[in-house]
């Protein structure tokens, strides 16, 4: 596999801020509207779900060159993306709350996530790089990036 290249690793760097902007605006706008208990998981929750959608779409097209075959296809590309960002959504709901549990003030939600994210999407892209999209539509195996 080719190391990672810079104008790859510049633009998943984009990505990855895009999706980290969403995922913490979503979480900044669900705790200003929801007024009923578990306010933080559920904003959490909502974030993640937001980032998730968008950073797939954005990762799969730019990132790997992937155009899958059909939508049978595209959905379970989708949930193997998914799964990959099980532990690195582990890692970084770990550190949002972490940053809240030791920092009682309204910015460590968005500190604590901001940290979390990084860290989150940096191991991400490895992952999904080895097991969500290893080969192009019609099996071409994918080497770029």
């Amino acid at each position: 596999m080719k190391p990672l290249s810079l104008s790859v690793a510049l633009l998943y760097a984009l990505f990855a801020a895009a999706a980290a902007g969403l995922n913490l605006g979503t979480q900044w706008a669900v705790v200003q509207v929801w007024p009923w208990g578990l306010r933080s998981l559920v904003a959490l929750a909502a974030g993640t779900g937001a980032g998730l959608l968008l950073k797939y779409i954005l990762d799969k097209k730019w990132i790997f060159g992937f155009r899958p075959p059909g939508f049978g296809d595209d959905v379970r590309r989708f949930l193997l993306y998914t799964g990959t960002g099980v532990a690195t959504t582990a890692l970084f709901w770990g550190i949002e709350l972490l940053f809240l549990a030791l920092l009682p003030a309204p910015w460590a939600r968005y500190a604590g996530g901001a940290a979390g994210l990084c860290l989150g999407y940096a191991s991400k892209y490895f992952l999904d790089r080895s097991f969500v999209f290893r080969e192009r539509a019609g099996g071409e195996r994918l080497t770029a990036g």
